[in-house]
């Protein structure tokens, strides 16, 4: 029960990594609140741990501030914050995407983390005290080819994260990330371009331990970057990636 009495928010709660994220963090105490632009996906996973749905567009200033008065009304107050709402954009040279995707992928990869900020950094600091994980990804270590700007879109995560971390310091708010290899979610097809069994193998080959990462990993990895065991650790990107940056 390492988050017991704890309330957290998870965006991209309801499917992939951030479910494994919810699940965690419920059979360890907390309190959850599953936010997603899939308000159906989040009804059902909140159903199934005991928790609270909030339907949200993380690239919507006005949404996010929904869904933070939601959080705190439900909760009177909150301990943790998960940026882990992502997308990425068709897999192919950096000059044929779209301005749209691009910009898509920015809104929801990158802005998402200034408006959840400015939603409840000052609830935080008021507390004196809080934790904000974001999701970041290897693609930011270690960058494939093809996925330019999703690449670049999570360096600017890890960045982000680190000059928060230096930032809220002193009103005792840790903010960590994690860096996982591509796992079995609803972005798998997207980072291969394709889902074939020549793919995969392809794909794995580049991760020494040889499997994708899981759900169960990183609800794990945010486990501890959000319990009070990890309460010296601020500012770190932590790969759950199998090997593959080393």
């Amino acid at each position: 029960m390492r988050l017991e009495g704890k309330t957290a928010i998870v965006s991209g709660g309801a499917s992939g990594f951030g479910a494994g994220i919810v699940r965690k963090f419920a059979v360890e105490g907390a309190r959850v609140m599953v936010a997603d632009l899939n308000g159906n996906g989040a009804e059902a996973v909140a159903a199934e741990i005991g928790g609270v749905a909030c339907k949200v567009d993380v690239s919507d200033g006005a949404s996010v501030n929904a869904m933070a008065e939601a959080a705190l009304t439900e909760f009177g107050q909150l301990d943790i914050l998960v940026n882990n709402a992502g997308i990425t954009h068709p897999k192919g040279n950096l000059e044929d995407v779209s301005e749209e995707d691009f910009d898509r992928v920015f809104q929801v990869n990158a802005k998402s983390v200034f408006l959840t900020a400015k939603a409840l950094v000052p609830h935080f600091k008021a507390q004196k005290g809080g934790t904000i994980l974001n999701m970041a990804s290897t693609a930011g270590v270690s960058p494939r080819a093809q996925l330019n700007w999703y690449n670049a879109s999570k360096g600017w995560m890890i960045t982000a994260t680190r000059t928060m971390a230096i930032e809220l310091a002193p009103d005792g708010i840790r903010v960590n990330a994690l860096n996982p290899v591509a796992g079995e979610t609803p972005l798998l097809a997207s980072f291969m371009g394709e889902d074939t069994p020549e793919m995969r193998a392809k794909f794995l080959s580049t991760i020494p331990l040889g499997r994708f990462s899981t759900p169960e990993d990183l609800g794990n990895a945010a486990c501890f970057l959000c319990s009070d065991e990890a309460s010296m650790i601020t500012g770190v990107c932590m790969e759950v990636d199998g090997g593959r940056c080393i």
